[in-house]
C-alpha cells in the first residue's frame, strides 16, 4: 500500500480561472468563497475567477486567494476520493503552502489561516515596497556555484539564495541591481536560464524583516494545535509539532530560504511513494521528477 502525502503550492501557481471548476462541481466550494470573501472584505471569487491577472498577481491578493483555492482542492477530493484524503500521512506547503498544509493537518481552523495570511500578504507587500528588489530563478547550476555568484554579484547590497527548489533549479532573491548583476553572471557561467519572476520583492530574505512583526503578532494571537499529521517545515526540513515551534518557525520562515528539495527527500527517505499536488499549478510535480523522477505525484487541479 502506497504512503501519501499532500502538497500545496505556493506565491507564482495562481492564474486567472483558478478555482471555478471546482466552484461548479460543489456547493461546498461555492460557501467556502463565500466565507473567505466575508473575512477579507472583497469578492474573492470574482477575483479568482475573472481577474484581473495584474491584481491577482499581487502578493496581497494572491497569498489569500492560493490558500483558499488549496481548501478548495481538498473539498473537491474530499467529495471525489475520501479514501485518499483519508489515508494521507504527511503534507508540506511550498512558502505559503505551509499555511494550507498546516490547515489540513488540523494545525489550524480554515478562517484563522485565512486572517494570517491575509497580515502575511499585506505585511510582505509593504516590506517589498520599502525596498526595489526581486528574484531570479537561476537553471543548470549546482549549489556551490550559485553561493559564489551571489558573493560577486551582492555588493553592498543583499543577494542570497531563496529556494532550494530541486537539481538544478534554485532561486536567489535580493536588491534590484544584485539581482540583475547574478543574472547576468549566472549566463555566464554556464547557467541555462536566469529568469526574473514575477513577484513584488525579495522573499525570503532580511528585506522582508519589517514583515515580522506583524507577522509575530497575527500569529501570537492565531489558535496553533498540535498537527493530526507531519507538516514539514520550509525552514529545516523537518516536521514540529509543538505550536510554539511551528509559530516560531513560521516567523522564521519569510526571511529564510526554502529548503523544498530537502523536504520532498525527508518525505522520500521516510518511505513516502506516492503524492498529490492540491491546488492550481503543476509547479510542485515538475519539481518532484527533478527531485526523484520515479515518484507518482498526481494533480488535484481547481
Amino acid at each position: 500500500m502506497s504512503k501519501v502525502a499532500f502538497l500545496f503550492p505556493g506565491q507564482g501557481a495562481q492564474s486567472v480561472g483558478m478555482g471555478r471548476e471546482a466552484c461548479d462541481k460543489l456547493a461546498a466550494v461555492g460557501k467556502l468563497f463565500d466565507r473567505a470573501s466575508a473575512i477579507l472584505g472583497y469578492d474573492l471569487a470574482q477575483l479568482c475567477f475573472d481577474g484581473p491577472a495584474e491584481r491577482l498577481d499581487s502578493t496581497v491578493y494572491s497569498q489569500p486567494a492560493l490558500f483558499v483555492c488549496g481548501i478548495a482542492g481538498l473539498e473537491l477530493l474530499q467529495a471525489v476520493s475520501p479514501d485518499v484524503v483519508e489515508s494521507v500521512a504527511a503534507t508540506a506547503g511550498l512558502s505559503l503552502g505551509e499555511y494550507t498544509s498546516l490547515v489540513f493537518a488540523g494545525a489550524m481552523d480554515f478562517e484563522t489561516g485565512l486572517r494570517v495570511v491575509k497580515i502575511r500578504g499585506e505585511a510582505m507587500q509593504a516590506a517589498a515596497d520599502a525596498t526595489p528588489s526581486g528574484m531570479v530563478s537561476l537553471l543548470g547550476l549546482e549549489r556551490d556555484a550559485i553561493e559564489r555568484l551571489c558573493d560577486e554579484a551582492r555588493g553592498d547590497g543583499i543577494l542570497q539564495i531563496a529556494n532550494y527548489l530541486c537539481p538544478g533549479n534554485t532561486v536567489v532573491s535580493g536588491d534590484k541591481h544584485a539581482c540583475e548583476r547574478v543574472a547576468d553572471l549566472a549566463v555566464q557561467a554556464g547557467a541555462m536560464k536566469a529568469i526574473p519572476l514575477a513577484v513584488a520583492g525579495a522573499f525570503h530574505t532580511s528585506i522582508m524583516q519589517p514583515a515580522v512583526e506583524k507577522l509575530a503578532m497575527a500569529l501570537a494571537a492565531a489558535t496553533v494545535s498540535v498537527p493530526r499529521i507531519p507538516v514539514i517545515s520550509n525552514v529545516d526540513a523537518r516536521p514540529h509539532s509543538d505550536p510554539e515551534e511551528i509559530r516560531s518557525l513560521l516567523v522564521q520562515q519569510v526571511v529564510s530560504p526554502v529548503q523544498w528539495e530537502d523536504s520532498m527527500r525527508h518525505l522520500l527517505d521516510d518511505g513516502f511513494d506516492l503524492f498529490y499536488e492540491v491546488g492550481p499549478g503543476r509547479v510542485l510535480r515538475g519539481l518532484m521528477k527533478r527531485i526523484n523522477r520515479k515518484t507518482a505525484c498526481e494533480g488535484v487541479t481547481v
